[in-house]
């Protein structure tokens, strides 16, 4: 399976408080996760291309649209917004593109990693015909839009399942997640996780990123 790595979710907050944030998880996240919402594919928004501007790391950010059709003039005006910061990988949802392969192509043609997320109750057979084409598969493991929900157990099959068909896929698991989850869904096939609040709201950040790292390394 593939390397496990722990993406803390960013949060709108004060600038002093980003920056705290940045420092504490410098040198012990893999990634950092910013959300993109439209108040369109899901009922929320957030004004990421200006927090976009305010972030200042050296870790890898890990773009997740929650766009309903998101133009490759949008995709370039969001990346742009801070030509300092080192983009991994931008992931769109089946859910929103009539044609996914587009938006697809319009990342990579950037050398940024596409990823596909797929909604809970969406499932595999939406997307097996483009997996070859994604260098990872977000699986939601809350309903996509806000922050805070219960995780939920019913994705775990579909995660098998998709670990199964590609072993060496980065799939990546969003929503609840914590130490306890994480080892579920790890147990499951998940490599990848990203932790909002757990992570944002813990006394110790860097002891959560250890925390959820050692849980999900659990055999």
């Amino acid at each position: 399976m593939p390397k496990i790595k722990i993406v803390p979710a960013i949060l709108s907050a004060p600038e002093e408080k980003l920056k705290k944030f940045f420092e504490d998880i410098e040198g012990k996240a893999d990634m950092l996760q910013v959300d993109v919402m439209d108040n369109r594919f899901v009922p929320n928004i957030t004004p990421q291309a200006e927090l976009l501007k305010r972030i200042s790391t050296n870790i890898p950010l890990d773009i997740h649209l929650m766009v309903q059709e998101p133009s490759k003039e949008y995709i370039v005006g969001f990346i742009s917004a801070n030509p300092n910061l080192k983009i991994n990988n931008i992931t769109v949802h089946i859910e929103a593109c009539k044609d996914i392969n587009r938006q697809i192509g319009f990342i990579k043609s950037m050398n940024i990693k596409a990823g596909i997320a797929i909604n809970p109750k969406t499932g595999l057979e939406t997307i097996k015909k483009i997996l070859d084409k994604a260098d990872m598969v977000l699986c939601m493991t809350v309903e996509p839009g806000f922050s805070g929900q219960k995780f939920i157990m019913g994705v775990m099959p579909k995660i098998k399942e998709l670990r199964k068909l590609k072993p060496e896929l980065d799939i990546e698991v969003d929503g609840g997640i914590n130490h306890e989850t994480a080892k579920i869904a790890a147990d499951a096939g998940a490599n990848v996780f990203v932790a909002n609040s757990y992570i944002f709201n813990a006394g110790d950040r860097a002891t959560a990123i250890k925390r959820l790292r050692q849980a999900a390394s659990e055999k």
